[in-house]
């Protein structure tokens, strides 16, 4: 792995039993101009959020758990800086299920699980403060843990939703090992609960089961024949990962549902995790101006990311919905392929940010998306509720597809400083926190790393982007 890519993966780590019948497909109303589709990214549920819990945990079947949460002393959904805990899940799910109305599917572009649960497992079946050196027993009983926090997410979610199929894509932290995405052991152990509680008759089970525990990824139509809709594991595709020696199959079964969806006439929405493209908030000590190939940090390895572009730029005109998450932040990238890949904000309030969700407006004759609307909790005000933050429509005065829209903002951010201001403002969902440690905001965006920020909307490739840093 090489540092930057160590570096990227570090700094995500530090800071911070089912059963159901097959899940039905309802298909949006083909008399209607355009549907809703809910959208979550980055849960991150912590367990262990309250110590007091970890025996009863341990020893109760997932379907227990929400008893045991219910009576924690601990009350108060998450604060800025920790990950998703029962309160916060619990008042995310009971909105997500208010805004969804009649949403066909709903989309969720990974991290289920929260940052470090293995090491808290540790240290509380060992019963020590420090970070014990776990044998074969601890790691088995740790994996059945994570096991049952799969189990017990999805089984909540699963109640929220009804029967709405819920496409979900693998994020770097839902694995057994660090921020690195999940190894075939993971995706053996859980493919099953993915399976029964997020998918059920959106997409053929055996098909399913072989991509999915041999790479993480597969294709479902939950809306009907006229789209399919692929998750992938773009855990793979990152620079250094330990499983880019999937990541070359992964991309050639993408290339071969692109063909077989452009062949039969069919639209695809493709879901992600882990985005293309540069991280700026991994390079806050580097001078604009100064970025140089040595001191930029890139996401995907470059090869990858050639290759997906390539595979993107075969089939114009077939993907009309691009999402992923990672960052936790509301944002979007303009691909060189003219694609726009929007990024959904996280649940998790682990990097400053307020908690938030979106509901996409879909246009029913062409399968893209047109708007969205915003739902945040504002943590400066608990109790409380999610509420509306903001409409891209209303906010940026955008009309057309959702890609045109952002497509057409860029320059605005570039040239105006009151729709940056605002831009800035819903990157962190509207949070203003101040972050205790640095005693400096939470939200990354400074007039001075603007220009990373901004070149990440419009530059993927890295030399560009080094470009489009020193010279903006």
């Amino acid at each position: 792995m090489s540092g930057r890519s160590r570096l990227f993966f570090l700094m995500l780590a530090s800071v911070l039993a089912v059963g159901c019948g097959s899940v039905n497909t309802p298909a949006p109303n083909p008399a209607a101009s355009a549907y809703q589709v809910l959208t979550v990214s980055d849960l991150h549920f912590n367990p262990l959020y309250d110590p007091t819990l970890y025996s009863a945990l341990v020893a109760a079947d997932a379907s227990e758990w929400t008893a045991i949460f219910q009576r924690s002393t601990v009350t108060r959904p998450s604060a800025w800086g920790a990950d998703t805990n029962y309160p916060l899940l619990a008042v995310a799910l009971a909105s997500m299920r208010q805004q969804m109305g009649a949403s066909p599917v709903v989309l969720f572009t990974g991290d289920l699980l929260g940052h470090n649960i293995p090491q808290m497992f540790y240290t509380g079946y060992y019963n020590t403060s420090q970070y014990p050196t776990p044998d074969a027993t601890a790691v088995a009983a740790m994996q059945q843990f994570m096991d049952k926090t799969l189990a017990f997410v999805a089984a909540e979610v699963r109640a929220d939703v009804g029967n709405t199929p819920v496409i979900y894509v693998v994020g770097n932290i839902d694995t057994y090992s660090g921020g690195i995405g999940p190894d075939g052991t993971f995706l053996g152990n859980n493919a099953g609960t993915i399976y029964t509680q997020f998918l059920g008759g959106s997409a053929d089970q055996q098909t399913f089961l072989s991509t999915f525990t041999s790479g993480g990824y597969y294709s479902a139509q939950p809306v009907g024949s006229n789209l399919g809709v692929i998750g992938l594991n773009t855990n793979s595709f990152v620079d250094g990962s330990p499983t880019n020696a999937e990541a070359g199959a992964e991309l050639a079964w993408l290339n071969s549902q692109l063909a077989s969806a452009q062949a039969a006439g069919q639209k695809v929405w493709l879901l992600m995790h882990v985005p293309p493209g540069a991280n700026p908030q991994g390079m806050a000590s580097v001078t604009p101006g100064q970025l140089d190939e040595n001191n930029v940090t890139m996401i995907w390895d470059a090869g990858y990311q050639s290759m997906f572009m390539q595979t993107l730029a075969s089939y114009p005109g077939v993907v009309t919905l691009m999402l992923a998450g990672h960052t936790h932040m509301d944002e979007y990238r303009i691909l060189p392929t003219g694609d726009v890949l929007e990024q959904l904000p996280s649940i998790s309030p682990c990097f400053g940010n307020n908690p938030a969700f979106k509901v996409l407006t879909i246009a029913s004759n062409t399968l893209m998306a047109t708007d969205y609307q915003s739902f945040h909790y504002d943590l400066s005000s608990l109790p409380g509720q999610f509420s509306s933050l903001y409409t891209l429509s209303m906010t940026y005065g955008a009309q057309g597809t959702l890609s045109n829209s952002l497509t057409q903002l860029y320059p605005q951010l570039v040239g105006n400083a009151a729709t940056r201001d605002t831009y800035t403002n819903y990157f962190a969902s509207g949070s203003t926190a101040i972050n205790p440690s640095s005693n400096t905001p939470w939200n990354p965006i400074t007039s001075a790393d603007w220009p990373f920020f901004a070149c990440t909307i419009s530059k993927t490739d890295e030399p560009d982007y080094i470009n489009c840093v020193n010279t903006y």
